[in-house]
């Protein structure tokens, strides 16, 4: 999974990105010339994946992983394009940071904060860059299709009803994620990098006195309060130190932690383990997904000859004990090809290739 953390200039996104990756990142006013962008990959924090560790003991413990990269800042009525639009458009799910927090050294682009103008105007511009790519598209569909094969003008075709279907949407100045799009389409739309079309996930940075409750409106399942320098100071501790620390100032939990859990939600993935003496490790797949597929994300020749899914929920598992108990109990299943996995499945695949 990639996240691609973004805002205005001088929204606190490197910060942002120090707490969630407890990087070292040098924070500060910056220029929006800058394409400086900041890449790290984090473990998925998952006390499952620790108790399974425990019981298995393992030679190796891998958990699931989510890449954060830390891009430029976005200058209201600038033009995404070129390596700017490559580096947003790259990411499975973008991050708005949009600060609430005061500072007399660092000036808002805007001389006022209000982390929801922010947020909106973020959006429009996703919607006027993904205005102008399908305009320029349309434009040259038209040249193309007359000098095209019977086959290529019917692709073509396709692909212009499309384009002006979403064209009719971002007119409305509405983005494009809540468009139903077709597994054909999406082929369509591949390298078209439409940023209104990336899932969302808005991060409020406030400073350490701030309260979240000040933001009440805005706070949805989608959007989050954080005060980014605090958390960011806190990620350097010690974990027993940094637990102490966030009781004091009232956090339930890292800002991490909660981002992940929106992401994995906002893409509709889950997590499964397999485990065994060599190896206990966190695998993500598509909610929903059956068995196969789920098997396929471990090695292709595990989906290409899958045979059965044996299977159990981790809570059958820690309830039981061991693996031996819950074998006694009856607790692992044989799940066949249209079994559907589950969040917390522990699956080992029969197959034969």
């Amino acid at each position: 999974m990639r996240v691609g953390i973004i805002g205005l200039p001088n929204s606190g996104k490197t910060t942002i990105y120090n707490a969630l990756t407890r990087s070292h990142i040098e924070t500060g006013p910056f220029s929006t010339g800058q394409m400086e962008i900041h890449t790290a990959v984090v473990n998925v924090p998952d006390p499952r994946i620790d108790a399974l560790t425990l019981m298995f003991k393992p030679r190796k413990t891998i958990y699931a992983q989510v890449t954060y990269s830390d891009i430029a800042g976005l200058a209201k009525g600038g033009t995404v394009g070129g390596p700017l639009l490559n580096a947003i458009a790259a990411n499975d799910v973008l991050m708005l940071v949009a600060r609430s927090f005061a500072d007399e050294d660092v000036a808002h682009p805007d001389d006022r904060i209000d982390p929801g103008r922010d947020f909106a105007t973020i959006e429009t511009e996703f919607i006027l860059n993904d205005m102008s790519v399908i305009e320029n598209r349309l434009t040259r569909l038209v040249g193309q299709k007359s000098r095209g094969s019977i086959l290529e003008r019917q692709k073509m075709e396709k692909e212009e009803v499309l384009l002006k279907r979403l064209a009719a949407v971002l007119e409305e100045e509405k983005p494009l994620r809540g468009v139903e799009i077709s597994d054909e389409e999406r082929k369509i739309l591949g390298g078209f990098g439409l940023l209104s079309m990336k899932p969302l996930l808005r991060a409020i940075n406030g400073g350490d006195d701030d309260d979240e409750s000040a933001f009440a409106d805005l706070l949805d399942d989608n959007t989050f309060f954080l005060r980014g320098r605090l958390e960011a100071e806190i990620a350097q501790m010690e974990p027993g130190e940094a637990s102490e620390f966030l009781a004091d100032f009232g956090i339930a939990e890292p800002g991490l932690n909660r981002a992940i859990r929106r992401c994995y939600n906002l893409l509709g993935v889950i997590s499964f383990f397999t485990v065994g003496e060599d190896e206990v490790r966190a695998w993500t797949v598509r909610r929903g997904a059956p068995a196969p597929e789920a098997a396929g994300i471990i090695h292709s020749d595990l989906q290409k000859g899958f045979i059965r899914a044996e299977t159990i929920a981790y809570t059958d598992l820690m309830a039981a004990g061991s693996m031996a108990e819950a074998r006694k109990l009856g607790k692992l299943r044989l799940e066949g090809k249209e079994y559907p996995v589950q969040d917390g499945d522990i699956l080992n695949i029969r197959f034969n290739v």
